[in-house]
């Protein structure tokens, strides 16, 4: 253990480089942790004993105070000194809570709490300590802002930001932080990480792009439902939700939290070929097995062998192919198109719909034996409007991850206010467009997508109406939510009906 203990941020550029610069002011002394403002507290608790200076850089102050002020009063006791550094000044009701200016009543918090105004926290660690080098405090700072080519090696740099805060949420390996920062103090050329640095870029490369975002207690559920199932690697599993939820964000990262995460993740889409090519894609084939079969192929399972195989639009499938999608499944052995021999595979199937499945099983529209096949496990993904707390998460977070700034309260207020019938596709369309088109005015963006959208969001019945009054009053209520962007209060009002009504007519037949 060093004598020295560096608690900084996890989610900004600043924070990595104001570590990297601690680390310098200290030759490399001292051990670094990342932490948030709720986890301050606990990491000055459980990290802090043992040494013999403990420096916070930027992390916030103003959440937690009672548990801050009882782990400080802990670290004074075991003599630790305890410094908080940043650039930006803390304001005056919480400064005179968590340091002391020589009174008995601020003897209570940090020993030393340096907050002069500063460009960036890099340069606040640099006035602090004042013994790092111009150079290294040149090279820090360039560190701090987005670089222009995430290529370049303080691009790479950044990208561990992202990258491990990843690996901490989804892995629960906080070494990586840690890593990276000395990566970062040392100036180790990105072709000469350790390993695991490079392992975690390449999973983060591979997963990390896809990672389910909300902090609602639906899509908290959702999360736990991931691992679950994650965790029993043959269990096939079933994800149920409309068009645009993340059905597919959702199948990777079941692979990417398995012990089959080493494996190939194979994507495809079964309404995407002529449903006489099934076969082939499925299985493969044998060179002359058919016209133009000028060499064998092989097929998705093949492809997915010891790993997993992700069927979106499983319900297109016609029935022929649903019999030989079970009888693979049945056997774990497939025989490729004009061959003989069978070839044995070890897959996980994960599959994915928007339709209504024991619906088409009672229609015949589905195999039952199949349905039961591939449900072992089933989670039902909520539509984006039912979870509306996830909007401005979602939202903030493409936004700040695109290098695009912050987005304000009225933008969120505006974005807030639509219903999102394609989900969060829909949502994240529509801040592309307002990049693209430069356009500032959420409430105005959103006016023109319902406007130039409104065509197709057309019921089946939109020229003629069914004879039968129930369907046609549910198309009625159908077409007047459309007209209205999907917005349920606005079709509430329109119709004249219960938020509960409009929704059980909304509801599938």
């Amino acid at each position: 253990m060093n004598k020295n203990l560096i608690l900084t941020g996890w989610s900004k550029n600043g924070y990595l480089a104001g570590a990297a610069a601690a680390l310098a002011a200290l030759k490399g002394k001292a051990d670094v942790a990342g932490v948030s403002m709720d986890a301050l507290a606990g990491a000055l608790a459980e990290h802090g004993p043992g040494h013999s200076a403990v420096y916070v850089l930027g992390v916030g102050l103003t959440k937690n105070i009672p548990q801050i002020l009882a782990a400080l009063k802990l670290l004074k006791k075991k003599r630790v000194k305890t410094v908080w550094l940043s650039g930006m000044r803390v304001a005056p009701e919480f400064a005179a809570e968590v340091c002391i200016e020589g009174e008995d009543p601020a003897k209570r918090g940090f020993d030393e709490l340096f907050d002069e105004p500063c460009d960036s926290l890099v340069e606040a660690i640099a006035r602090y300590f004042g013994t790092i080098d111009n150079g290294d405090v040149r090279f820090f700072r360039s560190c701090e802002h987005p670089a222009s080519d995430r290529t370049s090696a303080v691009g790479k740099y950044q990208m561990l930001v992202k990258v491990s805060g990843y690996m901490h949420r989804t892995r629960g390996d906080d070494s990586i932080y840690e890593a990276a920062i000395r990566a970062l103090y040392m100036r180790v050329k990105p072709t000469m990480w350790e390993p695991k640095l490079r392992e975690a870029f390449e999973d983060y490369n591979r997963y990390g792009r896809r990672e389910l975002a909300g902090v609602s207690k639906a899509m908290a559920s959702v999360r736990r439902e991931i691992l679950q199932a994650a965790k029993f690697e043959r269990a096939r599993v079933l994800i149920l939700g409309e068009s645009g939820t993340g059905k597919e964000t959702i199948a990777t990262q079941i692979h990417a939290h398995s012990p089959r995460k080493n494996g190939p993740f194979v994507p495809f889409n079964c309404a995407s070929v002529a449903p006489n090519l099934l076969e082939d894609r499925f299985f493969g084939h044998e060179r002359g097995a058919f016209t133009g079969a000028d060499s064998q192929r092989k097929g998705l399972f093949e492809m997915a062998d010891h790993g997993t195989i992700f069927l979106d639009e499983v319900a297109e499938m016609p029935l022929e192919a649903q019999a030989l999608l079970l009888r693979a499944l049945e056997d774990g052995k497939i025989i490729r198109v004009g061959g003989t021999q069978e070839i044995t595979v070890d897959v996980r199937l994960v599959a994915a719909t928007n339709q209504n499945l024991p619906k088409m099983v009672r229609e015949g529209k589905f195999r039952a034996d199949l349905y039961q096949r591939i449900s072992t496990i089933v989670i039902d993904v909520p539509p984006l409007r039912e979870r509306r707390e996830d909007i401005a998460e979602i939202a903030h977070g493409f936004w700040l991850d695109m290098g695009w700034g912050r987005l304000t309260k009225t933008q969120l207020d505006a974005l807030g206010g639509y219903d999102y019938p394609g989900n969060v596709r829909e949502l994240i369309n529509i801040l592309d467009r307002a990049r693209a088109l430069e356009e500032s005015d959420f409430t105005k963006l959103i006016d023109e997508h319902i406007r130039i959208n409104r065509d197709l969001r057309e019921p089946k019945y939109a020229n003629e109406l069914p004879e039968n009054l129930a369907e046609a009053m549910r198309a009625h209520v159908k077409s007047v939510y459309t007209r209205h962007g999907g917005n349920m209060a606005k079709a509430r009002k329109a119709l004249g009906i219960s938020i509960n009504t409009l929704k059980k007519y909304l509801r599938n037949p």
